[in-house]
């Protein structure tokens, strides 16, 4: 938003709020149509040693990727970079402009009877988005679940000398020794201008959802993503109940035409937003715990009978499996298409409307480390069996499967992604119910078990020393420095998560409860007695957690 017209700006995140709610200024933003248009706003920039930051059209990174710091920074939207270049149906490659949703994605390569195998449930993200953060859907098979694994292809726009004119573009094809700097660099190598994906033939798919309880989850969930191409599950550890997503492909004649309208991205109406958000409020207010259970019950068992949105015919389900053709079921988002209609309706998530307000830990723990992490989270759950119960308000616990990549800043190792969406406060200093314990998760997920993050979710402690699980982060930093020598794409922000200046730590009264911070020995967790940590510890023990005395 800017107060006149593409100057004063600022600018924010779909939902509303950066993990430490500053205001994000930006002196200018430019809406390019074409490459060429990129080129000179880049060059422009260059010239006068301005900083810059890439905004998407929907910007759904929870974190500060967009934001270029300082008050007179320029935000290069590609909202309008959003042209479809080529489909070859015959080599089976697809070239777009970056700011191509994938939704858009997925629907043209349909059209020309190829798809893209994996990819993330939202479809309103853009591809140079989620190639910059590294976007996944789930699998283990084949290159693994995230899209920048089947890039071919890259044109990026970066600054460039005086005699090249200020900014010049880089073909990068696969081959290309900058490749895996390029598809996952957090937006500080340049801007990419055109993306080529390699895709498959459109097939069909088979899925049946399955609840178990949770008694075997550990060892289920090493073995599960191998058995299923696109299998995930959904945990509900307070319920003691897990959701499996037996997910495969099918021959192609198999019959079914489902489709996927996941309940959690469709248009919602605003009364019932505000009824929900003001419920949970009042149960954080006075304590209470079991009230979110029996929320978090009725809710689970809403989404259960509905199937989570998936039909058999576009319109009813009638029973599992659901069988329809891949591009109908890998991803979702119709709130997007929500009705102009004064917001009666809204994405649940929309800041303009009372709905919701959460924080997101989502953290990939290595295969080898999963099950004694579940045991971990177990253990803790059958010490307070309530506490977990706010986590299943937001659909329990989501974990996804993700391979190893070549690419320096993604997955280090095959792994398996929890992602945890949790309630968060409009006050910063209100301590949320149950917080120890998500924390000791979100700790023992980093710390005990080596887990990596998710570069577009997450608080800030969790990017606090990550980088160093990265083994080519030398060989990242020396492709952004050949490619952007004077930082003018990079932050405060980037710079300190990519351990180049400071760190992601912002110290200030109640900053550990907004994940702001670490607790050291003259810093409480909270401005209320009791709330307090152990400074410096990692417990290995879930039980010394339990204090009432201590917050770790």
């Amino acid at each position: 938003m800017c107060s006149s017209k593409t100057t004063n700006c600022t600018i924010t995140n779909s939902y509303g709020a950066f993990p430490d709610r500053s205001i994000c200024r930006a002196g200018e933003v430019v809406y390019p149509t074409s490459e060429a248009e990129v080129i000179a706003a880049v060059a422009k920039a260059t010239m006068s040693k301005r900083k810059m930051k890439v905004a998407t059209r929907y910007s759904h990174s929870i974190t500060k990727l967009a934001c270029p710091g300082g008050d007179d920074g320029l935000l290069i939207s590609t909202r309008y970079l959003n042209q479809m270049l080529s489909v070859n149906a015959s080599t089976m490659l697809m070239t777009v402009e970056s700011g191509v949703t994938l939704r858009e994605v997925i629907d043209e390569a349909a059209k020309a009877g190829l798809a893209l195998p994996y990819t993330p449930y939202w479809w309103g993200l853009t591809i140079g988005g989620l190639m910059a953060t590294g976007a996944h859907g789930s699998t283990l098979w084949d290159k693994g679940s995230a899209v920048h694994d089947y890039v071919v292809g890259i044109r990026i726009v970066t600054p460039a000398t005086a005699s090249e004119g200020y900014a010049k573009v880089r073909l990068i094809t696969s081959n290309h020794p900058d490749m895996n700097a390029v598809k996952v660099s957090l937006g500080v190598l340049g801007i990419i201008s055109q993306v080529t994906l390699k895709l498959q033939p459109l097939f069909k798919r088979s899925i049946t959802n399955l609840v178990r309880d949770d008694s075997d989850l550990g060892d289920q969930a090493i073995s599960f993503g191998n058995q299923h191409e696109f299998g995930d599950m959904i945990w509900y550890p307070s319920q003691r109940r897990v959701v499996y997503r037996i997910d495969d492909r099918v021959l192609s004649d198999a019959t079914g035409n489902g489709r996927n309208d996941f309940i959690g991205f469709r248009s919602t109406s605003t009364l019932a937003l505000a009824l929900v958000r003001s419920t949970e409020e009042s149960h954080e207010a006075n304590n209470n715990a079991r009230g979110k259970c029996t929320d978090s019950k009725t809710t689970a068992s809403v989404l259960m009978t509905a199937a989570y949105g998936l039909t058999n015919n576009g319109i009813l389900f009638t029973g599992y499996p659901v069988v329809g053709n891949h591009n109908r079921l890998q991803s979702s988002g119709t709130c997007l298409d929500s009705l102009e209609d004064g917001r009666l309706s809204a994405c649940p998530w929309d800041p303009r409307v009372k709905g919701e307000f959460f924080h997101q830990t989502t953290i990939t723990i290595g295969l080898s480390n999963v099950k004694n992490f579940i045991q971990d989270v177990q253990n803790l759950r059958n010490l307070v069996p309530d506490a977990l119960c706010g986590v299943e308000l937001y659909n329990g616990i989501l974990m996804r499967y993700g391979k190893a990549s070549e690419a320096y800043l993604a997955k280090q190792e095959d792994g398996l992604d929890f992602d945890i969406t949790y309630y968060r406060s409009h006050d910063p200093m209100a301590p949320r119910l149950h917080e120890d314990i998500l924390e000791e998760i979100e700790q023992m997920a980093l710390y005990k078990y080596g887990g990596s993050p998710h570069w577009g979710k997450n608080r800030n402690i969790v990017f606090d020393g990550a980088i160093k699980k990265y083994r080519k982060i030398r060989a990242f930093l020396k492709v952004k420095q050949a490619y952007d020598p004077a930082g003018l794409f990079s932050s405060e922000w980037t710079d300190q998560v990519l351990g180049i200046q400071g760190r992601p730590i912002i110290i200030k009264d109640g900053c550990a409860l907004e994940g702001l911070c670490i607790c050291s020995e003259d810093l409480h967790c909270a401005p209320k007695k009791g709330y307090y940590c152990r400074p410096g510890k990692v417990y290995k023990d879930a039980r010394v957690c339990t204090s009432s005395t201590s917050s770790v």
